[in-house]
């Protein structure tokens, strides 16, 4: 068994028996979808709710919402996923964004939750666990051969959803 590693802005499939890990998710969200039934599952770390620009314009694809979910939705159906039995699951999405303990104002954690179940829902992909909000760090970790999300927060000791 190995262990795959994404960093901020990048995303990557996995099968059974790897897993898949991120670390640092403050505001940014971790997605996973995955095919309950094959066991074939993909990690996204998304750093911002949308990109405004076309992928043709040279944007990381992984760095946005609106980019990342779509292309690792494609990437799991050209790897033999059924999208009937696709579900996600997400994690972050925290307010890290304070100054001297007053909100900027800039939302940045919210607005990835918020734009993530958004096109989850315009995908038709079922949302069957989260983790998210709060003002703490997490990293996350992905084991396909149980659907298992892994999530490690800063304050709170791990969960498992």
């Amino acid at each position: 068994m190995s262990e795959k590693r994404i960093g901020i802005a990048e995303l990557d499939t996995v099968t059974p028996p790897d897993s898949i890990k991120t670390i640092g998710l403050g505001s940014c969200v971790g997605i996973v979808l995955y095919d309950h039934v094959k066991k074939i599952g993909g990690m996204a770390h998304i750093m911002l709710p949308e990109s405004n620009i076309h992928i043709s314009d040279g944007i990381k694809v992984a760095k946005f919402a609106d980019t990342a979910i779509p292309y690792l939705y494609k990437k799991l159906l050209a790897k033999g996923a059924t999208a009937k039995n696709i579900y996600a699951k997400i994690a972050g999405g925290a307010e890290m964004f304070t100054v001297l303990g007053q909100n900027t104002g800039l939302r940045v954690g919210p607005r990835n939750v918020e734009m993530t179940k958004k096109i989850l829902k315009d995908l038709n992909i079922p949302l069957v666990a989260e983790s998210v909000g709060g003002s703490c760090g997490r990293t996350i970790e992905f084991f396909p051969e149980s659907g298992v999300l892994k999530v490690r927060m800063v304050t709170k000791g791990d969960e498992e959803i």
